[in-house]
């Protein structure tokens, strides 16, 4: 009698992960709605038990590095798990990885929601956001474009150790950071020494190169003009591997299914991607769309804890009824799902900017949105951690997965503070980005009298200029609360719309989640929210 088992909640399974009505909203409203039952169909795998039996099997067996073989040749090969093999395959077989760059209008916008959907396991999510990114950074070199091109975007899972041409599909990944000099890639040492054929040699040590199997790497690295970005691949022509040398895979907080190396390169062959002395501005185009990417998984993951917390509540009882209708209980997620879909409406925003090339609101947005979604994904993991009370610490739910994965996009591709000087950069060197960003909350201009308030109180800001770098973050902070508002007033549910001006922007916010304010509709806000299970 002691091993009955009740008022345990069933598993989060059999769902469509793509029901999710900001989502839908958003895809149609930004240009990407012609690619809906696509985003159905790869929700309800995502949602599948076997998706996420796929994303637990490859974080419980982390890749493994193998530097030599049997006999003692040297072969520096990672080795996977059959599950992230699986996952592999469908990121690609859907155009996750570079479909944006072969189809119709409102491509970036349908491959944002395939990857806001797509992410039962975050770790294989970063070869496929570095090949999608790699292809702009490319295009500085039109001949190696027209060569690898048609490879990246190529939708066939093409794993092994091959020659790039040879095979029928390529994953890139990116190699810029050293142990000197982290995010000040500018103090890289690696060297580039130019070639009669026209290649370089590359020699020096990568701190951190992610998914170290990929087929081509964009590396930065000092040619004789200065630092420059080239175009390395792991085997070459002939069929022998390139002097890249596999030194450790990072034994990291989460992303544990993504192998992450050292890697020594000794006399490398590389070719070169844009002008030498150019390399961070010719890479920029890569970490560009690889911030979107940290704004979308950002999104993702609130999402994800949101849906288990909701679903928690609505199976799980105490104190004479279900959580879910505790007064209380009932805050904390509305106000996790206001939090949840003010990063997915803005996410969908820049995804529809990049389709639009609206360059220099893109410019100052991104980074913004890149700063404060990421900045609230950990808060939002803890919270909706906390909602399945003990269950929700014990790996077997989850949320400890979902957890250490949270700090992640804030440190990738520029942490915080880089992102916050980022944007007072963008804001000195190019005005019209700024101009950009007034004109797109102004068009909410006069619906809601707390965000036209807070719009006031941040255009005063930008007229004080002292100490402003100190203030970076606080500007920032704010700038994303305006842009969420304005998005959420003109586009979001009228109450989700409510709540989030009541709270991040009329003065009477919390901080901590749950701390609504009374009068908010939290009945449509969380239906609104739950996931839609049989």
């Amino acid at each position: 009698m002691t091993h009955d088992v009740f008022n345990q909640v069933p598993p989060l399974a059999g769902y469509d992960v793509a029901d999710d009505p900001a989502l839908l909203d958003g895809l149609f409203r930004e240009g990407g709605g012609w690619a809906a039952e696509e985003i159905h169909e790869l929700g309800r795998l995502a949602g599948s038990e076997q998706a996420q039996e796929w994303g637990r099997l490859a974080n419980e067996y982390p890749p493994v590095l193998r530097t030599h073989d049997r006999y003692g040749h040297r072969v520096d090969e990672v080795e996977f798990h059959p599950a992230w093999h699986d996952l592999m395959r469908v990121a690609v077989g859907h155009g996750l990885h570079a479909r944006a760059w072969t189809g119709r209008s409102g491509s970036h916008v349908a491959r944002a929601a395939k990857f806001y959907v797509w992410r039962v396991d975050a770790g294989h999510g970063c070869p496929i956001s570095m090949t999608y990114a790699a292809v702009p950074a490319l295009r500085h070199a039109p001949d190696l474009a027209q060569r690898y091109e048609p490879l990246l975007t190529s939708e066939t899972y093409d794993f092994g150790l091959r020659p790039p041409l040879s095979k029928r599909g390529l994953l890139a990944g990116m190699s810029m950071t050293e142990k000197q000099g982290g995010s000040d890639v500018r103090a890289n040492t690696t060297r580039a020494v130019p070639q009669p054929d026209g290649t370089y040699l590359l020699t020096g040590h990568k701190w951190f190169t992610s998914a170290p199997m990929c087929d081509v790497f964009l590396v930065l690295a000092q040619a004789p003009a200065g630092l420059t970005c080239f175009l390395l691949p792991r085997v070459l022509p002939d069929g022998s591997l390139n002097a890249m040398r596999l030194q450790r895979l990072k034994d990291k907080l989460g992303n544990r299914s993504n192998a992450s190396a050292e890697v020594e390169y000794e006399d490398a062959v590389a070719w070169r991607v844009g002008d030498e002395g150019r390399g961070v501005r010719t890479i920029i185009e890569m970490v560009n769309m690889t911030r979107l990417d940290c704004v979308i998984g950002g999104a993702s993951g609130m999402r994800q804890g949101l849906v288990q917390a909701t679903h928690h509540a609505a199976h799980r009882q105490a104190f004479g009824g279900y959580l879910i209708d505790q007064p209380l209980m009932r805050n904390v997620l509305a106000d996790l799902a206001v939090e949840s879909e003010a990063a997915t409406v803005l996410m969908l925003r820049l995804a529809g900017a990049a389709d639009r090339g609206e360059t220099a609101f893109k410019r100052l947005a991104l980074a913004v949105g890149k700063y404060w979604v990421c900045k609230r994904w950990p808060a939002h993991s803890a919270e909706a951690l906390e909602c399945l009370g003990g269950n929700g610490y014990v790996e077997e739910s989850g949320m400890p997965r979902l957890f250490r994965e949270s700090p992640l996009n804030s440190i990738w591709e520029g942490s915080g503070n880089v992102a916050a000087l980022d944007v007072l950069r963008a804001m000195v060197k190019e005005p019209a980005t700024v101009d950009a960003f007034f004109a797109e909350v102004s068009e909410a201009a006069g619906a809601d009298a707390r965000l036209d308030g807070a719009v006031g109180a941040l255009r005063r800001e930008f007229d004080d200029l002292a100490d402003i770098e100190v203030r970076a973050r606080r500007l920032v902070e704010r700038m994303a609360l305006v842009l969420q508002g304005s998005l959420l007033v003109r586009n979001g549910h009228p109450a989700v719309a409510d709540a989030f001006c009541a709270s991040r922007l009329g003065g009477d916010w919390g901080r901590a989640f749950g701390t609504l304010p009374s009068g908010v509709d939290f009945a449509a806000i969380i239906e609104r929210a739950r996931p839609k299970t049989g």
